[in-house]
């Protein structure tokens, strides 16, 4: 038997990125293709472009909410691509810096914006004089100041320990978070095809725009969802770019299409919103299925069409 192919996965690098763990905790033992990305636009452009078959990507932080530029070009009206899987990372960072570097050298501190959002308030007491330098990645900053030293224009990176080691950097303090719970979820994400099958906990991710200047718009599309059992784990505004006060609504509900409740939310949407974008249906990391009211199983909705359909018939 032939082998099969090995599938080609990028991610938001370099090496020594929280995605890249997310990537090997995916993954698992699979052979794996993989190479680091620029950034979250190049990996999902890659992907778009056929250059590689799965892009992992953060997704949203338990502390800062949601990574903007990973909804956004997900949502972009570009070719559509779509969310197959998804997997939760724990954070903890370390504070590195070029090895002979002391504490109270350290003026500029580089790293993610989400990773400085969990970290300020340590760096508030411990580094009282210190500012933050935005990064691509927590990883692009460990590896600049290992290049260029104090010429990277910053004296310290908050990364993983992995990057710190990987890097040949000097960590100078261990677990620096001010959430020591702290958790970043990654998505999985392809080109359209088929989907994952239906497991019972399963999650679905939309892009919803709102009619203009209607009144209650914004209560009729979550009666979509309320009137038929569908919880929303995740629902956060963006603005479509268009002009000023009109959004767009990333979120994320607890169902697979391929369940009655989730359809038929999805054609109620359909019917009064001027454009709704399915951006996957796919596991849940936890594998925790979904509390179900009573007249929401699938067999409720059979049930309830078949009546009908005998009432059309004349079967009364």
């Amino acid at each position: 038997m032939p082998d099969q192919p090995v599938a080609r996965y990028t991610y938001l690098g370099p090496e020594g990125t929280f995605t890249e763990a997310a990537l090997r905790a995916f993954v698992g033992t699979e052979q794996v293709d993989s190479e680091p990305a620029a950034d979250v636009v190049s990996a999902l452009e890659a992907v778009r472009g056929g250059h590689a078959d799965l892009a992992v990507v953060p997704m949203e932080n338990s502390v800062e909410g949601g990574v903007n530029v990973t909804m956004d070009t997900l949502a972009g009206s570009r070719e559509p691509l779509v969310i197959v899987g998804e997997v939760v990372v724990p954070v903890s960072f370390v504070l590195a810096v070029v090895p002979g570097t002391r504490r109270e050298d350290v003026r500029w501190i580089s790293t993610h914006p989400h990773a400085w959002a969990q970290c300020r308030g340590w760096v508030a007491r411990e580094l009282a004089d210190a500012a933050h330098m935005p990064a691509t990645s927590t990883a692009a900053a460990a590896a600049l100041l290992a290049e260029r030293g104090r010429e990277a224009g910053f004296d310290a990176a908050l990364c993983s320990a992995l990057s710190a080691q990987r890097y040949g950097l000097e960590t100078l303090a261990e677990g620096v978070a001010d959430n020591p719970h702290a958790v970043t979820r990654f998505v999985v994400v392809s080109r359209p095809g088929p989907l994952p099958e239906a497991t019972g906990a399963d999650k679905t991710t939309l892009m919803v725009h709102l009619p203009d200047n209607e009144a209650g718009a914004l209560l009729t599309m979550l009666e979509q969802f309320a009137v038929r059992g569908v919880n929303l784990s995740r629902i956060e505004s963006r603005p479509i770019g268009d002009s000023l006060g009109r959004y767009s609504f990333s979120m994320d509900l607890e169902g697979h299409v391929a369940e009655e409740r989730v359809a038929a939310a999805l054609i109620g949407l359909h019917r009064v919103c001027p454009l709704v974008r399915f951006l996957g249906s796919y596991p849940r990391w936890d594998r925790r299925a979904p509390h179900m009211a009573p007249g929401t199983h699938d067999a409720d909705f059979v049930a309830a069409r078949e009546w009908v359909e005998d009432l059309r018939a004349g079967r009364v």
